[in-house]
């Protein structure tokens, strides 16, 4: 299976059209809470401050993360909430949402090292794009994660 043709969006929660926002909220909630099965606060104060990319393919929502900005999370700008819909997985459609949050990140903060919060099984993943995993595996909402970082060049 292949990536699908995905078109890019990326703004500030204020200017998200409402169905566009319901959507991302939607996918969040079908994948963080349902698929997951995480019951913790999805919607919180950073969604306000964030960037938010999404990626369709034409009215279907397949790929979201949020960039937040530096000092909201850690010292650099941080990427969080990265999902891919469950029907669109497996075609490489998450390292295309990926290439695209770095590339975007990189552009709104240049020469910034860039931060994320991985769930543990998902190292090796991050590592492939450049990232480095620091500290110590802790467990956030049932699931283990670990910090890691992706060093300004």
């Amino acid at each position: 299976m292949h990536a699908p043709r995905v078109e890019w969006s990326l703004s500030r929660l204020q200017a998200l059209d409402p169905t566009h926002l319901y959507a991302m909220y939607r996918l969040r909630q079908d994948v963080f809470v349902m698929e997951q099965q995480c019951l913790y606060p999805d919607i919180d104060d950073l969604d306000l401050h964030a960037q938010h990319l999404l990626g369709w393919d034409s009215d279907d929502l397949l790929a979201y993360l949020r960039i937040i900005p530096p000092l909201r999370k850690y010292a650099g700008p941080a990427i969080g909430r990265v999902l891919t819909a469950q029907a669109a997985r497996k075609g490489g459609l998450g390292r295309l949402l990926m290439q695209e949050g770095m590339a975007r990140t990189q552009t709104l903060f240049p020469q910034q090292s860039i931060y994320l919060a991985a769930q543990t099984y998902l190292i090796n993943f991050y590592t492939s794009l450049g990232f480095c995993a620091y500290g110590d595996a802790y467990v956030e909402d049932g699931i283990e994660h670990i910090e890691m970082v992706r060093r300004a060049e």
